[in-house]
């Protein structure tokens, strides 16, 4: 707890002096980093507006990507506790991930360079994510954000018509929608829903992908800068990579992974002075040794079928390079 403070205090800190920084954090919250211009020779970043490196020629394609994913059955029992967990009125969203070893002709740095997203997170000798989803966004003193909530291949006949009429599908997006306007409200004012259940294509190697987002927005206070360390900390882990209610759901992964996430479902945070970018640390992969591993999950509610939920991890494992 009091690292934790620690670092709220320097961001807030940072804030209040109007210096940039780029912070990035863990899922279970005990990896915090910090960075200010100059000290970011360990990490490599991009958002839609703004990045720290030159990009490399990369003179290789993807030749190689093998996948070894944790057995059907034992996801299935993970998803049968989580499901006795849904029935108990434990939870009623819950976010479960699994990991997938993979093997490529690749290696981490070339596939950051390589890969096309809004987001793109080096982390040297740990991990690459190449994230399609917004944490949140502050503007002008408005913060919004993007919760994303819905998977299809997008070569299925009339994948969108189906994604966008699914009723499993509907109440997920329902309940992320609710529980990132609580997280909002509890920073800024006038939360509201601008935009619900829009699609976006992401293109892969694998196939390509129909997601599906809303848009919550809300005003901040004009102090808002010197508080920027409390108001991120506020909102994590975030909701969409968590589930509802927040802190039991929280309690009930920590029991169905078997594993720790490390960065992954974490937040990269980029502040300029006076405004905010950040992602969700999704579409991840993370060294461990020699070994590279992928990280992958979706949303668990009382409507989901195992077999298609085991499915949409193991779509849900590929790189954005076509």
């Amino acid at each position: 707890m009091q690292k934790s403070q620690n670092i709220i205090d320097k961001l807030n800190s940072l804030g209040k002096q109007g210096k940039p920084f780029v912070f990035i954090i863990d899922f279970e919250g005990n990896l915090p980093l910090v960075f200010q211009p100059g000290e970011t020779d360990s990490i490599l970043w991009k958002t839609p507006q703004k990045s720290n490196f030159t990009k490399k020629k990369i003179n290789k394609q993807l030749i190689k990507w093998e996948m070894q994913p944790v057995s059907f059955e034992e996801y299935k029992k993970s998803f049968r506790l989580i499901r006795t967990h849904i029935y108990n009125g434990d939870t009623y969203l819950l976010n479960f991930t699994q990991p997938t070893k993979i093997e490529t002709n690749l290696n981490l740095e070339e596939i950051f360079h390589l890969s096309s997203a809004p987001y793109k997170v080096f982390l040297k000798d740990s991990f690459v994510c190449f994230s399609p989803e917004i944490f949140v966004k502050i503007e002008a003193g408005k913060i919004s954000s993007y919760p994303m909530k819905g998977t299809i291949d997008a070569s299925i006949k009339n994948a969108k018509e189906l994604i966008l009429n699914d009723s499993k599908e509907v109440a997920e997006h329902n309940t992320i929608v609710d529980l990132i306007r609580n997280d909002l409200s509890l920073v800024a004012e006038n939360v509201s829903l601008e935009k619900f259940r829009y699609l976006e294509r992401i293109k892969t190697n694998q196939n390509n992908l129909w997601q599906v987002s809303s848009k919550i927005t809300g005003d901040l206070p004009d102090n808002y800068p010197e508080k920027i360390g409390s108001l991120i900390y506020s909102m994590l882990p975030a909701g969409s990579i968590s589930g509802a209610p927040k802190k039991k759901t929280i309690q009930i992964i920590q029991k169905a992974e078997h594993y720790t996430r490390g960065y992954y479902t974490g937040v990269f945070c980029y502040f300029d002075g006076k405004n905010l970018d950040s992602c969700v640390l999704i579409r991840y992969i993370e060294k461990q040794k020699d070994k590279l591993v992928y990280k992958s999950g979706g949303g668990i509610t009382f409507k989901s079928e195992v077999e298609k939920e085991y499915d949409e991890i193991l779509k849900k494992v590929y790189v954005p390079i076509v």
